[in-house]
């Protein structure tokens, strides 16, 4: 079993939360902690991936500093689960890399945008820097961009399921088809709503200071269902080129074009939001996390947004290569950085809703409770 200073610590708080349960009726991990005796990797794992780090239980907490105890459930929970990122990581170094230092993002994303432009300069020559009657593929042909993103999909999608197939094996969950779907459906329910997003009375988080308010749920949803419309926008225009031989470029007024638009327009308002949120909480809140991961992850989905929309508009100009560089750079470093940060957070946070969603039902433990052995 894995011992850590977080982990440690993590156990210390949440040791004395269990004697106290003043917050039990705040969110679910406190319902969590209550069916525990005693806490170790695993289950704290669980519970630091069910915190959504709202904060209302550090405000409400009588042993929260100055109090000699120094209990701060958020922070001590959200610097355990960055330490998740690299405890399940696939493979294991590039796990370690990211967690260790979150800058890495950034400087991955400046070499492969640096990358890109150099690379498709020497490929076209002096078309570079001209229009093109087929836009994007008169810089990179389409063959050459389903091979790269094809090798850099298929990395990510295994490591992704490396990670989730070991976070899930932990969280003792049996094969997903022998599962209770309802239970399935309650945690998934949970996880697109942002139910532990209210701050447990339904006013909102107090964070990024003690007063309630329901804009971190808000600029959440922006974030994700704009990410959703992307991908929607992908898919589209990938059934349109394959099953209907309609090519990109798109109309404005079309399937892919519509749904990127507004896509876009949720991973700006979103990230946005987000950020500032996020640059006017204090440490003892968010606890000392490495910012870089947490940082990088919304400036790279609002970077990918913002040269995605300047790209579809200057797609006629001689622009149009220097941007769409740029722009397949950040979508590059945002894909190779999913399976390492925040966007595997999300699957590691929908499971473990999954689980509580089963504790609820039984009224009893599974996560970090020991199994007898058979005689």
């Amino acid at each position: 079993m894995r011992l850590t200073d977080k982990v440690n610590e993590a156990a210390r708080v949440l040791t004395i939360c269990n004697a106290c349960r003043y917050c039990e009726g705040h969110c679910a991990v406190f319902q969590a902690m209550e069916l525990r005796l005693e806490f170790n990797a695993d289950n704290l794992d669980y519970m630091a991936n069910l915190c959504h780090n709202c904060g209302a239980c550090y405000h409400n907490c009588q042993y929260a500093p100055p109090h000699e105890f120094n209990l701060n459930v958020p922070a001590a929970l959200a610097e355990l689960r960055q330490e998740n990122y690299g405890v399940f990581a696939w493979p294991g170094f590039m796990g370690k890399l990211f967690t260790n230092n979150g800058l890495w993002v950034t400087l991955l994303s400046v070499l492969i945008i640096t990358a890109f432009i150099v690379g498709t300069s020497l490929t076209v020559g002096e078309d570079f820097f001209q229009t093109h009657d087929n836009a994007f593929y008169g810089i990179i042909p389409h063959n050459n961009l389903v091979a790269i993103f094809g090798s850099v999909g298929a990395f990510v999608a295994i490591a992704l399921l490396a990670s989730i197939t070991k976070f899930w094996q932990t969280m003792r969950l049996p094969n997903p088809f022998s599962l209770d779907w309802g239970r399935v459906m309650q945690g998934v329910k949970d996880a697109l709503t942002l139910k532990y997003l209210d701050g447990g009375n339904g006013q909102g988080c107090s964070y990024p200071d003690e007063t309630p308010s329901m804009s971190r749920r808000w600029f959440h949803q922006f974030t994700f269902w704009g990410f959703m419309l992307c991908f929607a926008a992908t898919s589209a225009g990938t059934i349109m080129h394959y099953a209907f031989a309609l090519p990109a470029p798109y109309d404005f007024i079309s399937l892919p074009k519509v749904l990127g638009v507004l896509g876009g327009i949720g991973l700006i308002v979103g990230p946005l939001g987000l950020l500032h949120i996020k640059a006017k909480a204090t440490p003892d809140v968010k606890g000392k996390t490495n910012k870089g991961m947490d940082v990088s992850f919304l400036v790279l989905l609002l970077l990918t947004s913002i040269t995605g929309l300047i790209l579809m508009a200057v797609r006629d100009t001689a622009l149009v290569g220097i941007m769409l560089s740029l722009h397949l750079g950040v979508v590059l470093t945002l894909f190779l950085s999913m399976p390492y940060g925040k966007f595997i957070h999300g699957f590691y946070r929908l499971i473990a809703l999954i689980v509580f969603a089963i504790e609820k039902e039984k009224h009893e433990a599974i996560v970090g409770v020991d199994i007898p052995e058979k005689e």
